[in-house]
């Protein structure tokens, strides 16, 4: 190895480690549901995106079982060739009907997308406005289409429309984009949306919403968008289908000239081989469910309540969070993986998030009750988080 990079990787290294940045990877083994094993220890799990627990659904396992027997392993090649499928545009039309659109268009990954459709759309000529929290597929994607990227202060409409006037009065850009969040997976808390159109509107903005944390969460399941009854006010809505629908992948929903020219446009429509046969015909099954019936999305919100409610009352600061993601902010990054650990030892899987996932000073534990929980299993949870809180001095 090069002495020079040797030196660089062992110096930042450790000096993550010594500033409790250093985020270790816990293999789990076997399937990710409402407890995990690692290492041999069963634990109750609060840190997946398995919203409704359907990534162990034992339907959705023989539908990708049987799609595999029929079609292989593998798409054979990227989706422009000849790795579109017919159960791609099957999908694809599903995922219109779902998200209320003219059309949609999928994608390998919900990282992809914002990869993908942003660079398609916006270039050096323009601007996006974007929320201080966006994820960091947003920032990425933003980055990537080299437009002048304008930070706005998180749901800050006053903020937004300031910025929004001097961007398109200055006759600098060709096009300006807003970009939010429909969930912010790190607190919970929920894009203003129908102040955000109401903005767009009048200056002429592309709104673009990257729903990741909603679809199948809110809107009764069919996303933030639907939530606000906003689909023929957003121009550009994203999702994944690794949450929620609980297999993977991603998906851009909007008028059929938009979803057209992301066909020609994006670069890894054009470059990736497609989502794999087994895994379309599993998110469609996945979506159909959704679609048919509320019952999951509300064991959902049911369990997410019902521990919000539990840790709020042992004192736990849980932020402003208005959907079943639960973040436990504990603040000083040492502090919270110390938490995180204690409570992994007491039966409790919910890891710490630190800097860069969130700003320094602010780190937390996230929790995120699925469907798949039991009454008992939160219950259990809430005991250690008892424990460990008053032990730790992060609570009375």
């Amino acid at each position: 190895m090069s002495k020079t990079l040797d030196k660089f990787l062992n110096d930042n290294l450790q000096e993550l480690k010594e500033q409790g940045l250093y985020n270790e990877v816990d293999p789990v083994e076997g399937p990710n549901g409402a407890t995990i094993q690692i290492r041999g220890k069963e634990l109750i799990n609060l840190s997946s995106n398995n919203y409704l627990g359907l990534s162990t659904n034992d339907t959705l396992k023989e539908v990708a079982k049987k799609t595999i027997d029929k079609y292989g392993v593998g798409a054979g090649a990227v989706r422009s060739i000849n790795g579109t499928l017919d159960l791609h545009v099957e999908l694809e039309e599903l995922l219109a009907e779902f998200k209320g659109t003219e059309a949609a268009i999928s994608y390998q990954s919900g990282f992809n997308c914002n990869m993908a459709a942003i660079s398609a759309v916006m270039d050096k000529n323009d601007a996006i406005l974007s929320d201080q929290l966006n994820h960091a597929s947003i920032i990425d994607g933003c980055r990537l289409s080299k437009a002048k990227i304008i930070a706005y202060k998180h749901s800050d409409m006053e903020d937004l429309r300031a910025k929004a006037k001097e961007a398109t009065e200055s006759g600098q850009y060709n096009k300006v984009m807003v970009i939010t969040d429909g969930v912010f997976s790190m607190d919970g808390d929920i894009a203003k949306l129908p102040e955000i159109v109401e903005i767009a509107k009048e200056f002429d903005l592309i709104t673009y919403v990257d729903d990741a944390h909603g679809s199948g969460v809110t809107g009764k399941g069919k996303g933030t968008v639907k939530h606000f009854g906003l689909e023929k006010e957003v121009d550009m809505q994203m999702g994944t289908l690794s949450k929620a629908v609980g297999v993977v992948g991603g998906y851009v929903a909007g008028k059929q000239n938009l979803i057209d020219w992301l066909r020609v446009r994006s670069r890894p429509f054009l470059f990736s081989t497609a989502v794999t046969p087994g895994d379309v015909a599993a998110i469609k099954e996945a979506l159909r469910m959704i679609m048919a019936s509320t019952e999951l999305h509300d064991k959902l919100w049911e369990n997410g309540d019902y521990l919000k409610k539990g840790l709020k009352e042992l004192g736990f600061d849980i932020g402003d969070s208005e959907t079943p993601i639960t973040p436990c902010i504990i603040g000083e990054e040492k502090l919270t993986q110390q938490f995180s650990k204690r409570l992994y030892e007491e039966g409790v899987y919910a890891k710490s998030i630190v800097f860069p996932t969130v700003p320094k000073g602010t780190g937390r534990v996230r929790n995120m009750p699925t469907a798949a929980h039991t009454k008992e299993m939160l219950d259990d949870a809430l005991a250690v988080y008892e424990k460990v809180g008053k032990e730790l001095g992060v609570i009375q």
